[in-house]
């Protein structure tokens, strides 16, 4: 049997192949390997497509997080309410940023920011300055963001989004990353839009914002070689820059593709004791990632890896019970329940748009045998 893998972005490179290598040889020839002309239009290309006014290109989505709290203002002292079911690097953020994270649960047969469980930490919050709240949109599937817009600006607090895993989601028609004060993009290679290296980009429709996310981006310059504030250097490589332009132009093709895989999973493994990724009301899924949950997680996916098809956990553990943030990071008043019981039992299967329909079915036939 041929293996299938759980992601593979080799197969996208190979679909692409001509316009990514085009793209690459241009900024081989064009001499200029930092920022420049391919930076600037790709970061103009994709806060079109977000529908904001500003893109800011920079190493990184960890970083891209980081910029958009310090750009906001957002330091030592200050409370950002965020989840604890997210790749580290949303906390990680936050406390590179001198900021405190503060955990809060997800919803009841979901996997994103619970707005019931926000407002409750809103309403008792630990010592310190209430500053941002950063639902993020997990799998490809926005938050509820109505709910979540309408604490943060009760509070008065910045709204950051992390769309790492959202890009072309849409919330009530608008995208996902456009609806806070910030958005933030990661273009690790396996996302919807990757990069063939790391990458990420914040964007914005406020002026000012931009202005100071692009500061901090290069060591807080406004004259080349004269730091107005303290920044950091992460700039996004014209390479990646031309990369990300090639592929962006097939996203939406993308997008619906995963959406397609989806919609096979969900009709081919109904009626299993399976629980199937839901579907939120007024939003567009782009399926990063298509989890299922079962508490007998680890049993089929040792059945599916005999059957050489490859799965995820998209993660193995919520970000409070790793070692390294275990019993210092704050935790909202209803707990993290949710969050601990997901970890448990959430399973990625295979899903990329080059993955073919006999595979799909192949991963549902394996499933069921598995239950049946």
């Amino acid at each position: 049997m041929t293996p299938i893998p759980q992601t593979d972005p080799h197969a996208g490179y190979l679909e692409q192949k001509a316009a990514i290598d085009a793209a690459v040889a241009r900024v081989l020839d064009s001499g200029w390997y930092i920022l420049g002309r391919e930076a600037e239009a790709f970061e103009a290309r994709f806060a079109a497509y977000v529908g904001v006014g500003h893109a800011i290109g920079c190493g990184n989505g960890t970083d891209a997080l980081e910029l958009a709290l310090r750009a906001c203002g957002i330091a030592a002292g200050d409370l950002v309410f965020t989840v604890s079911h997210t790749a580290v690097a949303t906390v990680a953020a936050i406390e590179r940023a001198g900021a405190t994270a503060v955990l809060v649960d997800i919803e009841e047969g979901g996997f994103c920011m619970d707005p019931a469980a926000l407002e409750a930490a809103l309403k008792a919050p630990p010592k310190g300055r209430l500053a941002a709240v950063m639902p993020v949109h997990l799998y490809g599937e926005p938050a509820a963001l109505e709910k979540i817009v309408a604490l943060a600006r009760a509070y008065g607090l910045r709204l950051i989004e992390d769309a790492a895993q959202c890009h072309g989601a849409r919330y009530r028609g608008r995208m996902s990353g456009a609806i806070g004060d910030f958005g933030c993009f990661s273009f690790y290679p396996t996302k919807n839009l990757g990069a063939l290296g790391d990458a990420g980009a914040v964007v914005t429709g406020n002026a000012e914002l931009a202005a100071a996310a692009r500061e901090i981006r290069e060591y807080g310059w406004r004259d080349r070689y004269v730091s107005a504030v303290t920044g950091i250097n992460s700039r996004l490589d014209p390479i990646q820059a031309a990369i990300l332009g090639a592929k962006l132009d097939t996203l939406e093709a993308g997008n619906a593709r995963r959406q397609a895989i989806a919609a096979r999973y969900d009709s081919g493994l109904a009626g299993l004791p399976l629980t199937l990724p839901g579907r939120r009301g007024g939003t567009t899924h782009v399926f990063h990632q298509y989890v299922v949950r079962t508490p007998k997680r680890d049993r089929l996916r040792e059945h599916l890896r005999q059957a050489q098809i490859a799965t995820g956990i998209h993660y193995p553990l919520p970000v409070h019970l790793h070692p390294a943030y275990r019993g210092r990071v704050p935790v909202g008043p209803t707990g993290l329940c949710r969050s601990e019981a997901t970890a448990r039992e959430i399973l990625s299967l295979p899903m990329y748009p080059q993955l073919s329909d006999d595979a799909v079915d192949r991963v549902i036939a394996e499933t069921r045998r598995f239950f049946l």
